[in-house]
């Protein structure tokens, strides 16, 4: 049976699950000491020599094993997966159980889902979600003890939930506030255990250790369905409005962002995950700073990077505006000490600040290829040199023009500059202009400008060394990124309101940046009051469709095309948490209102691709990828453009490239339908100034259990390996006549197939995408190289990591041949 069919509700009994010794969720190689044993009450047995006793709540109590009770469930789920044969299994567990004298209850299950763990492979995937059936059990368990309902139930009252953990501090009070206890038990009647059978191991347990709202004791409380739920509910609050029908009409709402949810046909970020409906923490994912060339500005930077950090951002830092080393400070030569020292600090910031002891802050800081501390920006993270020149937990990305690439290709000059210095002598910074076509543009002339004026110093170094250097540190650390800027800027929807400087932490936002300037600080009373011109501190708001799911949905009673649907309500929810969103930097909330940007992605593209049976080198692939992200924009614009019609376009939408058409006519949309659309975007608006970038979303494709964004899968099956566990992988869906098409994994694949099918697919996306290069230790720079001019040529935005790995040369053919 497929693990997506409805499958019968269990029977259980309440007896007949052991029951844990711990309310937290724990991991399953748990060595956590049980709490001392109270005065216990016995069962009575008639043979207490040979009996095992299983030992529960906390010590408190024991019962004998019976070997029939545990047979039962298992049975029940072996009932799901006919096709596993569980004999041998059986027998180990039982084994296992019976040579103790006594064992706690969590050590039982737990030695149950390790073993059932083991057996994954590509013969065996069904293990995998046999091993969820019995994690999913704990958590039903352990959620109605600590909730007083029967077990048999699964899921508790919603009602009581939303009150108690309110109660506890846990909650937020917006979704008791903001609908009535008929509208909630009306919510809950949505709530449907059966989808809980779609999650794999991997994901159901990443989804509740990580994000399912527990008590501040890590007791577990809310269930699968109810995260689901109480996003719904959380991101559609305030649709009632106040016509006629207007609070049927959001049921309705929260009735779709529930069926998406639900399914798995799309995952929200991780912010809003973790976040929704809870006390406490921003929505969004992804910011973008530009920190000025003042001594105020670097240090109010930090600050706000800091305080986006602690609310669980990523942040992308644009230091193209900071004076060189060596520059000078209030007329002083010599005197600038360079970038250097200032990303050090940002270094500092992002191990000091960790989001709420998870994980480090997570900083990208850009530097243009022209700037004089571009050599040593590119050494920072490397393991050899000068360790007081290092920073180690930054990101490093390079921003790059055409100009620059066309040098590299022709082995010419590069020049480096001072940015402080040109702005004292010409006026103007050099990173303020671009190349408005391909080969010709303001950005090569300013350029050339200050090359022929004699009066700015300058450094010449070849522009291959320069590159040679980036291959070296992509090799040894990842880093750095490639942000091709006059790309960009080129392909920037709202470029009459500004430019596009760098990315944030994974290269896929791309909107208008600047620096936010002090204006004056006076002296009222006994307060100090600062004027600040807010400058424009990019937020992005990120959700993706499943692919590998939405895209193959048999179509349902609703709708006959279930991205349409989705979509639809996606573009709805991402809009939504623009206004619910409390940012903790409040230049954030002025940009984030002024052109409510998100960023609508998608991940499992080789999930798709293995099930529609296309190899992922083949011309078919590449076709295939145009035809579906060209869908997929359509349905994204025409989501906003009716959203605009309901609820007004974004504040400068007139004068953009949606309002004027160029962003049709640029990318070739002269269809009937694109033209179609393209009026009607003229006429209504759009209510998002930018619409679709493709985030990393490692994690929530795992809780999807699908592939990463628009990655290769690593391999067919592969073991995870963290600090406190190992654990299989195995491709989605794999079946006999998929699998030759999950064969070739990650560092397989050929790379420039791989950049072939994101130029198509870029085409679609008016942000970026987060694209990495999968590629052997040994590659040889001239075949590295060539990637990334391939890159470029191909009209590609950005790119990501280079993530090398120790594979035998001779089994890269693509990069041997």
């Amino acid at each position: 049976m497929s693990q997506t069919e409805s499958l019968p509700a269990s029977n259980a009994r309440q007896e007949d699950w052991p029951e844990s010794t711990q309310d937290a969720t724990m991991p399953i190689a748990s060595t956590t000491p049980e709490p001392a044993a109270e005065p216990v009450a016995v069962e009575p047995s008639n043979d207490q020599r040979a009996v095992t006793w299983i030992v529960k709540e906390g010590g408190n109590r024991r019962m004998a094993f019976d070997r029939s009770r545990l047979q039962r469930s298992l049975d029940r789920i072996h009932a799901e997966f006919p096709q596993l044969d569980i004999g041998d299994y059986q027998e180990r567990v039982f084994s296992f159980i019976e040579k103790k004298e006594s064992l706690s209850a969590d050590d039982m299950v737990d030695y149950m889902i390790r073993e059932a763990e083991s057996r994954v492979d590509i013969t065996s995937p069904q293990w995998e979600f046999f091993a969820a059936r019995l994690y999913l059990a704990r958590l039903y368990k352990r959620a109605s003890k600590n909730r007083f309902y029967d077990v048999e139930q699964k899921y508790g009252s919603y009602v009581g939930l939303q009150e108690s953990l309110a109660d506890r501090g846990v909650y937020s009070i917006d979704i008791l506030k903001n609908y009535s206890k008929d509208e909630l038990a009306e919510a809950a009647q949505l709530i449907d255990p059966e989808r809980d059978k779609l999650f794999n191991y991997n994901g159901l347990y990443l989804l509740a250790t990580r994000y399912l709202a527990t008590d501040h004791s890590r007791r577990v409380y809310e269930l699968p369905q109810e995260r689901w739920l109480t996003i719904a509910l959380y991101l559609m609050q305030n649709e009632a409005g106040t016509g006629a029908g207007g609070r049927e009409r959001r049921m309705q709402l929260v009735g779709e962002a529930y069926w998406a949810l639900s399914n798995l046909y799309m995952t929200v970020a991780t912010p809003t995950l973790q976040n929704a409906g809870k006390v406490g923490g921003q929505l969004s994912s992804c910011f973008i700073d530009t920190v000025d060339d003042s001594l105020q500005g670097i240090y109010d930077s930090n600050t706000d990077v800091a305080r986006v950090s602690k609310g669980g951002g990523g942040v992308g830092a644009y230091l193209g505006y900071v004076r060189s080393s060596g520059s000078s400070i209030r007329g002083v030569p010599n005197s600038s000490g360079g970038v250097v020292p200032w990303i050090k600090q940002l270094n500092n910031t992002a191990v000091s600040v960790d989001q709420l002891g998870q994980r480090k802050g997570a900083i990208a800081v850009y530097l243009d290829i022209w700037h004089k501390d571009i050599e040593a920006f590119l050494d920072l993270r490397l393991n050899n040199g000068d360790q007081r020149l290092r920073a180690h937990d930054v990101f490093t990305s390079i921003c790059v023009p055409d100009l620059f690439m066309e040098t590299v290709e022709r082995r010419g000059d590069w020049y480096l500059f001072d940015p402080h210095e040109v702005k004292e002598i010409k006026g103007w910074y050099l990173q303020d202009f671009f190349d408005e076509t391909r080969g010709e543009g303001s950005f090569r002339e300013k350029y050339e400008e200050v090359v022929a004026d004699e009066r700015i110093g300058r450094k010449v170094v070849k522009a291959i060394d320069i590159f040679k250097r980036i291959m070296i540190s992509q090799l040894e650390t990842g880093n750095p990124f490639m942000f091709y800027r006059d790309e960009v800027n080129r392909m920037n929807p709202n470029k009459h309101q500004g430019m596009v400087y760098s990315s944030n932490l994974c290269t896929e936002i791309l909107q208008n940046m600047s620096p936010t300037r002090m204006i004056q600080e006076v002296i009222s009373g006994d307060q100090i009051v600062t004027t600040k011109k807010a400058g424009d501190f990019v937020v992005c708001n990120l959700s993706s469709i499943n692919l590998g799911r939405a895209v193959t949905a048999a179509p349902d009673l609703l709708t006959q095309d279930v991205l349409e649907r989705l979509i639809r309500v996606q573009v709805r929810m991402l809009d939504n948490v623009i206004d619910l969103n409390d940012l903790p930097v409040p230049q954030a909330t002025i940009t984030n209102q002024k052109y409510r940007a998100i960023g609508l992605g998608t991940f499992g593209w080789h999930h798709l691709l293995a099930q529609k049976c296309i190899d992922w080198n083949s011309p078919d692939a590449e076709q295939y990828c145009d035809e579906l992200y060209e869908r997929i924009n359509y349905l994204t614009i025409q989501a906003s453009m009716l959203l605009a019609q309901e609820k007004g376009a974004y504040k400068v939408f007139k004068g953009s490239d949606w309002h004027t058409g160029q962003y049709f006519r640029a990318r070739g949309y002269d269809s009937e339908q694109w033209r179609d659309l393209a009026a009607q975007v003229n006429a209504n608006g759009l209510r998002n100034g930018w619409l679709l970038a493709v985030a990393p979303n490692m994690s929530t494709a795992q809780i999807a259990g699908s592939t990463a964004s628009i990655d290769p899968i690593y391999s067919v099956f592969y073991y995870e390996e963290k600090k406190d566990y190992r654990r299989p992988v195995v491709a989605p869906d794999l079946t006999l006549d998929n699998y030759p098409y999950y064969e070739k994994g990650a560092y397989r694949v050929d790379q420039f197939a791989s950049v072939r099918q994101n130029a198509r697919r870029q085409r679609h996306v008016d942000q970026a995408i987060s694209f990495n290069y999968y590629v052997p230790s040994t590659i040889r720079a001239s075949t590295l190289l060539e990637l990334h001019m391939t890159a470029w040529r191909e009209g590609l935005k950005t790119t990501y990591y280079v993530r090398s790995n120790d594979i035998d040369i001779a089994e890269c053919e693509w990069c041997s041949s």
